[in-house]
C-alpha cells in the first residue's frame, strides 16, 4: 500500500511535489477521495493527501465570491451559504453513495475538477463557469495561480476551464475561488405525470425554450419535472404560463411546493432516482436532448433490464445496466453512434474499468491536443496517472 504525504500548507504542497519530480515519485492526488473509485483504477507511488488544506479562506457575500481551500467539505461551503441565502448555483453532485461511500464526503474543488453539475446546469453552466480563480503546482513543480477573487477579473479564464474537468491530472490546487449567487426564495416543481420518453423530451425542450425561466428539467419514470425559482410573484405568473403553454400535452399534471421541491432536486442531482442494483454498471450519457429517447431505446433492445432517467431536458441520461465483464461499453457507445454525445463509465468495478474506456474515446486530433496540455502541465506523469486512460 503507497504511504501518504498530507501537506498542511502552500509551501509544503510544493515542496512534495518537488520532492515527487526529483524522485520520479506518481503521486494519487485526491481530496476526501469520495470519487476514487470514478475513472481508470491507478497504481501510484505515494498518495498526496490534501484534506489538511481545509478552510474558507475569505468569503465576501456582497461580492459573491467564496474563497477556500483544496480540501475543504463541499457541505461545510453550502452551510456557509446558507447562513446568508447563497448558493453553488451549479448544484455540485454529492456522488458518494452512488460510488459506494457515505453522503457529504466530497469536496468543492474535487467536484471542481470533474466539471460535475446538477439540474441548474441548464440555466447557471457547469463547474468550470463559476470557477473565477486558483493557486496550485503544476507538475514541474512551480507554483502558479490564474485568475482572481472577483467576478470582473477573468484573467487566466481559459486555464480554469482547462483545469476543471481534468480530474487531478494537471495540477495539484491550494485555493480556489469560486463565484456564488443568491438562492431563490421560492421553488416550485410543475409534475407532467405519465409521459413517454419522446413526449416527456418534448415538453421540457418547449418548457426550456419558453420566457418562463425553467431551472431544471427531468424526465423519471411516470412523471417530467420542470422547476421554477425565484420570488413568489414570479414564480406564481410562471407556473400559470407554463401551465397553459403545455396544456395541449394531455397529460395530468400536478405541484410540488418549496420544501418537497427542494428535496425532489437534491435528489435528482445525487443520481438517487436512478434504481440501479448494488452491482449494476452506471454511465452517464451526454447528447443532444431530442436523440436521448433513441439512444435509450437502442440499449435496451439489447438489454431489456436497462434503468434510466434523463435530466438537462434530456440532454443528460443516467443509465443502469446489470453487471458485465466489459460494461457493455460497445453498446452504450454504439447506440449513441452518430448523435454526437459520448459516455462515461461512472461505477463499475474495479477489473471492468481496467479493461474498457471509462470515459469517451477521443479523436486523434483531440488526444492530440489533449497530449500536448499534458506535456505543458505535469511532462513527468506525476499527477493520477492513468486515471483518464
Amino acid at each position: 500500500m503507497a504511504s501518504t504525504i498530507k501537506p498542511r500548507d502552500a509551501k509544503e504542497l510544493r515542496q512534495a511535489v518537488e520532492w515527487a519530480l526529483n524522485e520520479g515519485t506518481t503521486l494519487d492526488v485526491r481530496g476526501s477521495g469520495a470519487k476514487l473509485a470514478l475513472g481508470k483504477p491507478m497504481v501510484c507511488d505515494q498518495v498526496l493527501d490534501l484534506s489538511g488544506l481545509s478552510g474558507v479562506i475569505d468569503y465576501a457575500p456582497e461580492e459573491l465570491v467564496v474563497t477556500l481551500r483544496a480540501g475543504t467539505p463541499l457541505k461545510d461551503v453550502e452551510a456557509l451559504l446558507a447562513q446568508r441565502n447563497q448558493m453553488l448555483a451549479f448544484e455540485p453532485p454529492d456522488l458518494g453513495p452512488l460510488l459506494g461511500r457515505p453522503a457529504g464526503e466530497g469536496t468543492l474543488v474535487g467536484a471542481v475538477m470533474g466539471n460535475l453539475a446538477g439540474p441548474r446546469r441548464l440555466s447557471a453552466g457547469a463547474a468550470r463557469d463559476h470557477l473565477l480563480g486558483f493557486n496550485g503546482v503544476n507538475g514541474r513543480g512551480e507554483s502558479f495561480k490564474s485568475g482572481g477573487k472577483v467576478m470582473k477579473n477573468v484573467t487566466g479564464y481559459d486555464l480554469s476551464k482547462i483545469i476543471a474537468g481534468s480530474w487531478g491530472t494537471l495540477a495539484v490546487l491550494d485555493e480556489v475561488s469560486v463565484k456564488v449567487l443568491p438562492a431563490p426564495d421560492q421553488t416550485r416543481t410543475l409534475l407532467l405525470l405519465g409521459l413517454a420518453d419522446e413526449a416527456a423530451v418534448k415538453a421540457m425542450c418547449v418548457a426550456m425554450g419558453s420566457p418562463h425561466e425553467v431551472s431544471g428539467a427531468a424526465h423519471l419514470p411516470g412523471k417530467t419535472a420542470l422547476r421554477i425559482e425565484g420570488v413568489a410573484p414570479s414564480v406564481e405568473a410562471r407556473l400559470r404560463g407554463l401551465r397553459e403553454l403545455l396544456a395541449d400535452s394531455g397529460t395530468r399534471m400536478e405541484e410540488l411546493g418549496t420544501l418537497e421541491s427542494r428535496t425532489f432536486w437534491r435528489e435528482v442531482r445525487d443520481v438517487a432516482p436512478l434504481k440501479a442494483a448494488a452491482n449494476d454498471v452506471v454511465w452517464k450519457i451526454s447528447c443532444p436532448p431530442t436523440e436521448g429517447p433513441a439512444i435509450v431505446a437502442r440499449v435496451r433492445v439489447e438489454c431489456r433490464a436497462a434503468e434510466a432517467f434523463y435530466d438537462w431536458s434530456g440532454g443528460m441520461i443516467w443509465l443502469a445496466l446489470p453487471a458485465s465483464a466489459d460494461a457493455d461499453h460497445v453498446l452504450v457507445r454504439g447506440a449513441i453512434g452518430a448523435s454526437g454525445g459520448h459516455a462515461t463509465l461512472i461505477r463499475a468495478p474495479e477489473a471492468v474499468r481496467a479493461a474498457v474506456p471509462v470515459f469517451q474515446p477521443q479523436s486523434p486530433a483531440l488526444a492530440a491536443l489533449s497530449a500536448r496540455v499534458k506535456e505543458s502541465f505535469d511532462p513527468k506523469a506525476l499527477f493520477n496517472p492513468g486515471r483518464m486512460g
